[in-house]
């Protein structure tokens, strides 16, 4: 394959990524205006948010399982096609409940797409240099489409409808189903069967947990139900991991996670996403409802991250070549955790510039170093046949990070903001509080990575200086 066609291949499979990422954040500065327009309280708008997140984590592993077995070219346009479908009626919902069911199933088709589109990826780009870079491509358009999401969204809320937001999705959904055919070579079908067991006890697990804390947030932690639905998630994925065991093929290969730097970035990846995907929900309120940005102003606020946070993608390469992914992972986890603990300073005193610009590129700074190490490693070793399952795993991590991450701080917001006394006060105090939380989350990442891959970096570093010259760090991710 010439070095167009890869060009074009990486194109096709960023411009996919961009519409999945975009729309699980595309709407959150529109989220005011929808609950004015269809009536939701702020529970119900939550889930306009979680009802993708959560369908799109809890079926990637079906997702690529299908891939794997069906062809991965035809199951990536067919979720291209039914996520283009799920978008115009998202569009045209008159009422919640048809918008939350058209959201679900953005999720379900993002599901089918994104795994095949990694897996792809990974085939197609098999020189491990060449690799490097496409990975850095797709983890910056990964990491800075979120924040993107938020400035499109505005603009469309405030010029013509939040409505938009969601037709966006259909041009760029119908090139690609053009083009599929004569750039993606499909994969060969091979015999198996889809583990739907496995599949239903993941979804249910993580839906019911995340509607644990969402209901914790609303009607308080003593409420049965919210015992009743956190249990119900811990059972269910209990079972889910109990399934994966037993049967013969599995949605999720238990053994990708025998390697410990897989386990480790996988980990490192959900706990990275709790914390980091809430305060995308979390600021454009601050800017809207207390420094009073309208919707388009609260997306170009976050216009710092996503500029510093994109531009990294072109020094990331020159990086990692140099001191390997780990070390880069871990010198962007500090770096974004001394700007969020810094951002997590704001108050009702607190303006734009500089209170929220500076802690923004410091944070842009330490994501644009942190996403591509993740998925090279959450990547590192893997067989042809677990490509699609392992791509699954990484995308996996992200979405449950999200939707859990959101589920809790928002629980964590409610009861701060329960606390304070003036309602002004109030909810800058919950927000502060609440970007607070976020930053234990990345602790805990950092700590992941401190514990499962340096330790694993080390050793392998230990074994390339004792054998000189096999391959290096780059050309040959740890596992």
């Amino acid at each position: 394959m010439n070095k167009h066609s890869k060009s074009i291949i990486l194109l096709m499979i960023v411009a996919a990524q961009l519409m999945m990422v975009l729309d699980g954040s595309v709407l959150i500065t529109a989220l005011p205006e929808i609950g004015r327009t269809l009536d939701l309280s702020t529970a119900v708008l939550t889930w306009v948010q979680n009802a993708y997140i959560l369908a799109f984590g809890g079926f990637l592993l079906l997702g690529a399982r299908a891939g794997d077995i069906l062809g991965r070219r035809r199951t990536f346009s067919a979720g291209i096609a039914l996520f283009s479908l799920a978008s115009i009626l998202a569009g045209l919902a008159p009422s919640a409940s048809l918008l939350l069911a058209a959201r679900t199933l953005q999720g379900l088709a993002a599901a089918l797409a994104t795994p095949s589109a990694l897996a792809l990826l990974s085939v197609t780009f098999s020189e491990s240099r060449e690799r490097v870079k496409a990975i850095a491509v797709y983890s910056a358009v990964s990491g800075a489409g979120g924040s993107v999401g938020l400035i499109v969204g505005g603009l469309l809320t405030d010029v013509i409808s939040w409505r938009a937001g969601m037709f966006l999705n259909v041009p760029i959904g119908i090139a690609l189903l053009l083009m599929t055919p004569s750039f993606m070579q499909e994969t060969r079908m091979t015999k198996g069967r889809l583990d739907m067991l496995g599949a239903m006890t993941s979804v249910i697990g993580m839906t019911a947990l995340a509607f644990g804390f969402v209901q914790a947030a609303t009607v308080g932690w003593r409420a049965s139900e919210v015992w009743i639905s956190l249990a119900l998630g811990v059972v269910s994925l209990v079972a889910f991991v109990k399934t994966e065991a037993r049967v013969k093929e599995p949605i999720t290969p238990l053994r990708l996670f025998a390697s410990r730097t897989r386990s480790g970035a996988y980990l490192g990846r959900l706990l990275l996403l709790c914390g980091n995907y809430p305060i995308f929900f979390f600021v454009p309120q601050f800017l809207q409802n207390v420094l009073h940005f309208s919707s388009l102003e609260a997306g170009l606020g976050i216009m710092p991250f996503t500029a510093v946070q994109f531009g990294m993608m072109y020094v990331m390469p020159t990086l990692v070549a140099r001191f390997g992914n780990v070390k880069v992972l871990i010198c962007g986890l500090v770096i974004a955790i001394a700007g969020t603990s810094w951002l997590s300073l704001i108050s009702a005193d607190s303006s734009f510039a500089p209170d929220m610009l500076f802690p923004l590129i410091v944070m842009g700074g330490g994501a644009g170093m942190i996403f591509q190490p993740f998925t090279t490693l959450g990547l590192s070793g893997v067989e042809a046949k677990d490509a699609g399952a392992a791509s699954g795993i990484v995308n996996v991590a992200h979405q449950t990070g999200s939707s859990l991450g959101l589920a809790i701080l928002i629980a964590v917001f409610e009861a701060a903001n329960r606390s304070a006394a003036a309602s002004g006060t109030s909810l800058a105090h919950a927000i502060s509080v609440s970007i607070g939380g976020s930053v234990i989350f990345l602790t805990a990442s950092l700590a992941a990575v401190l514990v499962l891959l340096l330790p694993a970096d080390r050793a392998k570093r230990a074994v390339a200086q004792r054998e000189p010259r096999r391959v290096s760090p780059v050309e040959q991710p740890i596992d």
